[in-house]
């Protein structure tokens, strides 16, 4: 009787044991195990909020709040405007696009000017006399921060006069939020005008006679947007900017496209880009599409997590190619 007393206890403690073992196991991810609102008003922020497994993240374009979609729809809704994409959060120690990259041969001088209602430009110029060709840069959702008036210094240094627009009227983002509730109070046709005076400007201010723009994420989408609003360039260039598929929009542009993608970008999926380069082949316009393989949505953006500094460096290498042969040949 003792011998199975003694048998029973010592059972009901290795189930004790077991059941504080498991009670007091944390799971491998506790905030999967929440819904994206729920990390939100616990105090996650919206950039390390986590999906389950095969849904992705993005942001409500009207009230800032997270959801988890399916990546077939999230490329459709971006598109619809209902959400936006979520980028980490701006860091200023971050390594910098410009810091990575060679300089060209020019030296160069740089200026704040208004060159659109209550807007200020960042511009850059080689300090060498004569003509030079001209390129609008266009800002990410953050803003014109202090990165792009960087990478407009480098531009420059490779013989171009660059404005570096402001969309956002002298407002800068470091959260998501932030750049968030900029993005929702941006007017596109204002957008438009914005970057028209801004070509305008070089052309009267500094002689230009050939034009191109560029810009990465919502910067990319502005620029491939100005090229189908009926203004004329020599070169457009988008980095991962949400490709247009609609054949009679397209039809409008009579010059060279270049687009850099990531093909793990699951906001741009890559058969929206690859319909985009189709309609591009279909319509006769010269274009040159990069989807970089093992990459995704900002992998060229040096303060986020997908930022790939081998692929940023090939693009642009490109992108200066590109340049060189539609604004200097």
């Amino acid at each position: 009787m003792k011998e199975k007393l003694g048998i029973a206890m010592f059972l009901l403690l290795l189930l004790s044991v077991s059941l504080q073992n498991y009670t007091s196991a944390e799971p491998e991810n506790k905030n999967s195990l929440m819904t994206p609102l729920a990390q939100a008003k616990s105090g996650i922020p919206i950039e390390k909020i986590v999906c389950k497994e095969g849904l992705q993240l993005v942001m409500k374009k009207t009230d800032g709040k997270p959801a988890c979609l399916k990546p077939s729809s999230v490329a459709k809704l971006i598109e619809r405007g209902w959400a936006v994409h979520v980028l980490p959060s701006y860091t200023k120690d971050e390594t910098k696009n410009s810091e990575i990259f060679e300089t060209g041969p020019y030296q160069t001088v740089t200026s704040t000017e208004t060159y659109y209602e209550n807007s200020t430009g960042f511009l850059a110029r080689p300090t060498d006399p004569g003509k030079f060709t001209g390129i609008v840069l266009i800002h990410e959702w953050w803003g014109l921060n202090d990165n792009i008036k960087q990478m407009a210094q480098n531009l420059a240094s490779h013989g171009y006069v660059v404005l570096a627009a402001d969309l956002y009227a002298g407002q800068v983002a470091t959260t998501p939020d932030g750049a968030r509730q900029l993005l929702t109070s941006f007017d596109t046709q204002k957008g438009i005008s914005n970057l028209q005076s801004a070509t305008e400007y070089l052309v009267t201010q500094y002689g230009v006679e050939k034009l191109a723009t560029i810009g990465w994420c919502f910067g990319g989408s502005q620029s491939l947007n100005y090229a189908l609003s009926g203004n004329t360039l020599d070169a457009t260039i988008l980095y991962y900017g949400q490709p247009v598929t609609d054949k009679d929009k397209l039809s409008v542009i009579h010059w060279p496209i270049l687009g850099i993608f990531g093909e793990q970008d699951q906001s741009i999926i890559v058969e929206s880009v690859n319909q985009f380069e189709s309609l591009l082949n279909e319509l006769g316009i010269e274009n040159q599409i990069y989807i970089y393989p093992g990459v995704g949505h900002a992998f060229a953006n040096p303060s986020g997590a997908n930022y790939a500094p081998e692929e940023t460096k090939d693009a642009w290498q490109k992108t200066v190619l590109f340049l060189e042969k539609h604004l200097k040949e």
